[in-house]
């Protein structure tokens, strides 16, 4: 099996299949660790990522909950995402990569101020697993499961794996499970937001974001791991 990353023989249309699906598995950041093994903490951009993605929306949440009012909540949020905006500068890593968690938040506080309710805070995020949800139904269908694009260049096998019926069939499973996932955000929280219980909603959200994600993930890296051939004889 080729190593990750090493581009898989075929004819040019495969070769370009591949490269896209290169492209996107480092924007994914899904790598393996020196074990051979999925490093899911690199997929959600390590502890720092995990903190980054957890705290603003934790520190909005406590605002809202303890002072009931929206400005003060949104201030917080924001100085929280500026903060870990500017390490990232002072450390001289890439703009894009700086500025993303900011310009996020910032939008959830868009959403937030010109709605004027504190529920409207978690609408980006709704829209988020919605497209998602979309989007991993669409890749499905036209036979090119996106869990299985990403996980098969990670393993080396590039787009090889189409062209066998086994890990075809092993990638749209684990695509299923990751798009279930999206599903039940939704199922979940749409009614929460419909109901108006921020707090509930705050929670749910903390709580299936980064850390169920990493779980999904690993999940279907397990499921999909090809399997040993038989013994000759």
């Amino acid at each position: 099996m080729s190593a990750p990353g090493t581009p898989v023989p075929g004819d040019g249309r495969e070769s370009a299949a591949d490269r896209t699906a290169g492209d996107l598995a480092r924007r994914s950041g899904l790598r393996r660790d020196e074990t051979g093994r999925l490093d899911v903490l690199s997929a959600v951009g390590g502890w720092r990522g995990v903190l980054e993605s957890v705290l603003p929306g934790l520190v909005y949440l406590v605002c809202v909950v303890l002072t009931g009012r929206l400005g003060p909540a949104l201030t917080a949020s924001l100085a929280v995402a500026a903060i870990f905006t500017l390490v990232r500068l002072l450390q001289r890593q890439s703009v894009t990569q700086a500025v993303s968690g900011l310009v996020g938040v910032g939008i959830c506080a868009l959403f937030a101020r010109a709605g004027g309710d504190a529920l409207d805070y978690y609408v980006p995020g709704l829209l988020t697993n919605a497209v998602w949800l979309v989007g991993l139904t669409v890749s499905a269908l036209v036979g090119w499961p996106l869990l299985g694009v990403l996980y098969g260049y990670v393993r080396g096998e590039g787009t090889d794996w189409r062209r066998d019926p086994v890990r075809r069939g092993a990638y749209q499973r684990v695509n299923a499970v990751l798009l279930a996932m999206f599903a039940a955000r939704l199922v979940v929280q749409v009614p929460l937001y419909l109901a108006g219980d921020v707090a509930a909603l705050g929670i749910t959200r903390l709580v299936m974001g980064a850390p169920l994600y990493a779980a999904v993930l690993w999940l279907a890296w397990l499921w999909s791991r090809p399997r040993p051939a038989p013994p000759a004889g």
